[in-house]
């Protein structure tokens, strides 16, 4: 079985019609996190690839779009399987360019896999519906691609965040211009291409552009694009969603998140600080759907503590290529440096540094906090690390209005011996996503992802879900020849 990517012939490649150079010619290393080796060179995308690659796009969405629903199912049936034909190179370049651990690239492939697996489900499905109308008229709705979607996906979770947007978006007719992160070009989306185009995709459909701020700017405004998909930052999403309106263009944004894991004081602490920490320390912490507030009870708030400081002592740190670990290194040293600032300056606010806190080269320790209060940076930003401030409450009321004292509102965990306590307590909690006695890093491929305020706009990933995001309604009436 041969690679799908040849690294050797990486440097300056473009997925765009074909592989092709980047007009500007320049082009970015794809760095290993862990050891700052140069794994390989992509092709960085200017404006002028975006402007050539949608209006691309446009041209071949024509023919795709017409395809029969069959055939649009099967090209993501095929990408599914060489998904898994492939799976061991994939998990290589998602731990060594990515950071994460093997287990990670694991359950990130798995998930990709199904959600091509649903997507390839839905061209099958009813895509209209028959009104009632006048006598001697028909009247019907149907689903119509958008015409060109253009992604904007992460670093943290390339391959599935990627996925999650293309993979629907060409089900249901539309072609795809894919800007992945210059940190993760390869895992987040010359895999991909390389995917589509053994799996039998006409050329044009989807085009692959590593690119930075320029490039996704580009992509946003482009007229060509009908839509764009954006996950990452709020503050960036803040600008994809001016720049887009300004165009009158759909936009979804999955942004940010805050989130609370509330434990209450019925809650068993020994499975609590488990789920804890996993939900701060898993991929070190650089998830959105991360616990960045452990907001519990005051009298079970020291045995909750002890115990979560247990586990992030228990949980190793190093190179996940190199060695059997728990955690990776952070993605760049920008990041740690941001990471490694909001401790500091919790702690100088008054915050009591438990355990970690001391980076390791490209590595941070697993980090609890406790004495956080209302207006420290540990409290009011999203870290993006693996840090774990704890805050104090008196009772459930007080453990709600803390959850919801922040902009964001993606995901939040209630722990509780109660379930129906648990699911009182969902009531008041404003995010989009809620799981009691579970931990918020969840993730499947059938449900209605997404978070309210500055953590999105609302839109929806997942299987039916996708209809909403990537189609538009098209209502078409007819009547006899005779009809005056």
């Amino acid at each position: 079985m041969t690679d799908l990517i040849d690294v050797d012939g990486l440097a300056g490649a473009v997925f765009s019609d074909g592989w092709r150079a980047p007009s500007g010619g320049a082009v970015v290393d794809v760095v290993e996190p862990a050891t700052g080796k140069v794994l390989a060179r992509v092709g960085l995308a200017d404006a002028p690839d975006v402007a050539r690659a949608a209006a691309g796009a446009s041209r071949a969405q024509r023919e795709w779009g017409a395809l029969p629903s069959a055939g649009r199912a099967s090209v993501l049936r095929r990408a599914a399987a060489l998904l898994e034909e492939h799976r061991a190179e994939v998990v290589r370049w998602l731990v060594r360019e990515g950071g994460g651990v093997p287990a990670k690239a694991a359950t990130e492939i798995a998930d990709a896999v199904e959600e091509l697996l649903q997507a390839a489900a839905l061209p099958t499905q009813p895509h209209g519906q028959v009104l009632p109308s006048g006598a001697g008229r028909s009247s019907l709705a149907r689903r119509v691609p958008l015409g060109v979607v253009g992604v904007i996906s992460p670093w943290n979770v390339p391959l599935l965040l990627a996925l999650r947007a293309v993979a629907p978006a060409l089900a249901l007719g539309n072609a795809v211009v894919l800007k992945p992160d210059v940190r993760t070009p390869v895992s987040g989306g010359l895999v991909i291409a390389r995917l589509f185009e053994e799996a039998g995709l006409p050329p044009g459909v989807l085009h692959v552009l590593p690119g930075d701020a320029v490039a996704g700017g580009a992509l946003t405004a482009d007229p060509a694009v009908a839509m764009v998909s954006f996950t990452g930052s709020t503050a960036v999403g803040r600008e994809v969603g001016a720049v887009a309106g300004r165009t009158l263009k759909r936009v979804s944004l999955e942004l940010g998140g805050n989130n609370a894991l509330i434990v209450l004081d019925d809650a068993g602490l020994e499975a609590a600080a488990r789920a804890g920490a996993f939900a701060s320390f898993f991929h070190q912490g650089q998830i959105c759907m991360a616990a960045g507030r452990h907001i519990v009870h005051a009298s079970i708030a020291e045995e909750y503590v002890r115990r979560l400081v247990e586990e992030a002592r228990r949980l190793t740190v190093g190179d996940p290529w190199a060695d059997r670990v728990d955690l990776g290194p952070v993605i760049d040293g920008r990041q740690l440096r941001r990471v490694h600032g909001i401790v500091r300056d919790s702690v100088s606010a008054g915050a009591e540094l438990r355990c970690g806190g001391v980076p390791d080269g490209p590595f941070y320790p697993p980090t609890v906090l406790t004495g956080v209060t209302r207006d420290m940076p540990a409290f009011t930003e999203e870290i993006f690390g693996p840090v774990a401030p704890v805050v104090v409450v008196r009772d459930d009321e007080e453990a709600v209005t803390v959850a919801n004292d922040t902009e964001y509102g993606l995901v939040a965990a209630v722990r509780t011996g109660s379930v129906e306590r648990g699911l009182r307590l969902a009531d008041g909690l404003r995010t989009g996503m809620i799981h009691v006695n579970d931990q918020t890093v969840n993730h499947e491929a059938v449900v209605p992802f997404g978070g309210f305020g500055a953590s999105g706009n609302g839109a929806r990933h997942g299987a039916q879900f996708a209809w909403d995001s990537y189609t538009q309604w098209q209502w078409i009436t007819a009547r006899g020849d005779g009809a005056a």
